[in-house]
């Protein structure tokens, strides 16, 4: 909204480093159809992982979490719920698949907004509501003291800049003011400046995040969970997020820091989709696969952590197939415990 009224006045240029992130983006848009021409069992194995990875991760950004033995039958199944942040994570799975279904049909609007948030924050409580208190965002230090970091836009006025806010995405993708890449980030920081909700303004952000991404034809977000990248660059993104909102009332900010992330955070995306794509198929099966292709692209030396953040599939499977290359002499154990190191055979 307030960014968007930057925009509306006219660009006369944008940083370099953006520049350069849509280049990469257009190139990997105009390849995309040779990523997702992939067999529908690698397909099925990749949509799962994001699946996961996208309400864990998303959730746990904000403090909430889940048991590892619990995530696939909270995520992919519809096992009893033991508690919360359970009933979160699963709320979150439901906003997804609602968005990996009808997102591209589906008009941004504030009914969908709200029911976003309604499904994210497990339909409970004030879910799918405004804010009725002030909901600053505040700074704490490790000895104590606290700061506010950031004042949103207050309950009286939240509906009023959601709507003002909608009405300039719209106007800004009929008109063309910039580039869509450069608004859906200027989208997703005005939206979490106005902070409409109590909570989970976060999760509905990164939510708005892929269906607009979705809606304007880059689908790596249905193979690749974005909120996982965002969550491994955590601190990056609030420090992104802290230097894009300062001035933001008095329009005085400067956007281009959260911009440059989160069109970062994209292009990694089709870079990761695009190695797990490279992985061929074997009658070993698809994850067996693609842990051994993920193995060979390694250094000599490496750690399970390492093999995860390639390869969607579970880490008993992973140690499984580390294990059998052990047997058979192609690779070894040179640390134990949490963080074990693994060493490939023959190599220095």
């Amino acid at each position: 909204m307030k960014t968007f009224e930057f925009f509306e006045q006219g660009l006369s240029t944008i940083p370099t480093s953006v520049g350069w992130y849509l280049a990469d983006l257009g190139e990997a848009l105009g390849k995309q159809a040779l990523f997702t021409n992939q067999s529908p069992q690698k397909l099925k194995v990749l949509l799962e992982n994001a699946m996961i990875e996208s309400a864990i991760s998303s959730n746990r950004i904000e403090g909430v979490e889940i048991g590892d033995d619990r995530v696939r039958a909270v995520v992919l199944g519809n096992a009893r719920l033991n508690e919360r942040s359970e009933e979160e994570v699963r709320g979150y799975r439901d906003a997804l698949e609602l968005i990996h279904k009808f997102g591209r049909e589906m008009e941004l609007n504030e009914e969908l907004i709200l029911k976003l948030h309604y499904l994210s924050r497990a339909k409970e409580g004030d879910a799918g509501g405004y804010k009725e208190r002030n909901n600053d965002i505040i700074e704490k230090f490790p000895d104590g003291r606290s700061r506010v970091r950031f004042s949103p836009v207050s309950p009286e006025h939240t509906r009023e800049y959601v709507l003002r806010l909608l009405d300039a995405w719209h106007r800004c993708l009929a008109e063309k003011w910039v580039h869509p890449l450069i608004a859906v980030a200027a989208f997703n920081l005005d939206f979490l400046c106005i902070h409409p909700f109590r909570d989970g303004n976060g999760r509905v952000s990164r939510l708005l995040f892929l269906l607009q991404t979705y809606q304007l034809g880059y689908d790596v977000g249905r193979y690749i969970s974005l909120e996982k990248l965002i969550e491994e660059n955590k601190e990056r993104y609030y420090e992104t997020l802290l230097k894009s909102s300062a001035g933001w009332h008095e329009g005085g900010h400067d956007p281009w820091p959260i911009i440059g992330f989160l069109n970062y955070i994209l292009k990694q995306a089709y870079k990761n989709f695009e190695e797990r794509s490279s992985m061929a198929a074997s009658p070993r099966g698809e994850k067996t696969e693609m842990i051994l292709a993920a193995v060979d692209q390694m250094p000599n030396e490496f750690r399970i952590s390492d093999i995860e953040k390639k390869v969607p599939a579970g880490i008993d499977l992973i140690r499984k197939v580390l294990r059998k290359l052990k047997d058979d002499g192609q690779i070894c154990v040179t640390s134990s415990g949490r963080n074990a190191t693994w060493k490939k055979l023959g190599t220095n």
